[in-house]
């Protein structure tokens, strides 16, 4: 496993980073979710990253990975990075959710009673809030790190500029922001107009989620919507059929795939070193059903270079009408 060094700290990450947010929650098999998180550790992905709202139920996804770490991980601990965030609707009231110190702060408090847990290595801001004022937000951030609650923060989600807002209000806090965590894949590529500029400059990491599009950038919808995906799933309640499964994405996917053949690559890992082949991203976050797929997505390893020609001929094909 490489490990790459999150921006201009002294924190290397692996290539690859698990995320638990999908998988772990308590409707979930816990001893598959045992299965994924020891093979992962046994493959080089130190780090897990985790949110107060992983489930379902929310909290839950934290649970799972607190009993499982009790038993299997715990003599591990200084060789993990784990992660967690709040930023969305975790509690009933108005303290609940959003961006303010009395949420984040006792967001916190929960997260590490759920994961048994001293402290996380890195804690999140999920979103920006414009309600609350971004020094009150970053000053939680900057307090919980003061308490030896967190090591490091970040943000995830928040645009070019607000980024840069964030970032000086760290910094003239004394607390460096360590990375953010963006959405980013071949088919949602917002963090190129702006936001992978200011990380490069600034030198904060970068590690995306969702890299697969929720599984569309896999053959697994090369031939329709099967009976077992998570879109079926989420037929009528969810964004994902109406916004992401359509003709011309199915089109789109099938032209990526022909590639990714002639790359030695199946799709998923060829979304995969895509993402990777800039170095202002640290890292990947990969969302697992079963331990194989950590398998098959750290084989995506083994080919994350890309001739001019294919990068030209994916960026017709995603550019495409």
């Amino acid at each position: 496993m490489p490990y790459r060094r999150c921006g201009k700290s002294g924190l290397m990450l692996p290539a690859l980073s698990l995320g638990l947010w999908h998988n772990f929650g308590a409707i979930d098999n816990i001893a598959n979710a045992r299965a994924i998180l020891q093979l992962a550790f046994d493959s080089g992905i130190t780090h897990f990253d985790l949110a107060n709202n992983y489930g379902p139920p929310a909290g839950s996804a934290e649970e799972t990975f607190g009993k499982i770490f009790k038993d299997d991980f715990k003599k591990y601990r200084d060789e993990l990075v784990i992660s967690t965030k709040a930023g969305w609707g975790m509690w009933d009231g108005p303290y609940g959710d959003h961006g303010s110190k009395k949420y984040l702060v006792a967001s916190l408090d929960q997260s590490l009673k759920r994961m048994g847990l001293d402290y996380v290595d890195i804690y999140y801001h999920h979103r920006p809030d414009p309600n609350t004022p971004l020094e009150e937000t970053m000053g939680a951030l900057d307090l919980i790190v003061r308490q030896g609650k967190a090591l490091y923060v970040g943000i995830s989600s928040y645009s070019a500029t607000e980024t840069e807002a964030a970032i000086k209000v760290l910094n003239g806090l004394g607390t460096k922001c360590l990375i953010h965590q963006p959405r980013y894949s071949m088919f949602d590529r917002w963090v190129e107009n702006g936001l992978l500029d200011v990380l490069g400059r600034e030198g904060i990491g970068c590690i995306p989620f969702s890299p697969l599009e929720q599984g569309l950038l896999t053959n697994k919808y090369l031939n329709g919507i099967p009976a077992d995906s998570r879109a079926a799933a989420h037929r009528g309640n969810g964004a994902m059929e109406e916004n992401a499964i359509t003709p011309e994405k199915i089109e789109k996917v099938k032209q990526l795939n022909e590639i990714a053949i002639s790359r030695g690559q199946n799709l998923a890992q060829m979304a995969l070193s895509w993402i990777l082949k800039d170095d202002r991203v640290t890292s990947v976050l990969i969302g697992v059903s079963k331990p194989a797929q950590v398998t098959d997505s750290i084989n995506c390893l083994n080919n994350t270079s890309f001739t001019a020609e294919e990068l030209l001929r994916i960026r017709n094909i995603l550019e495409s009408k």
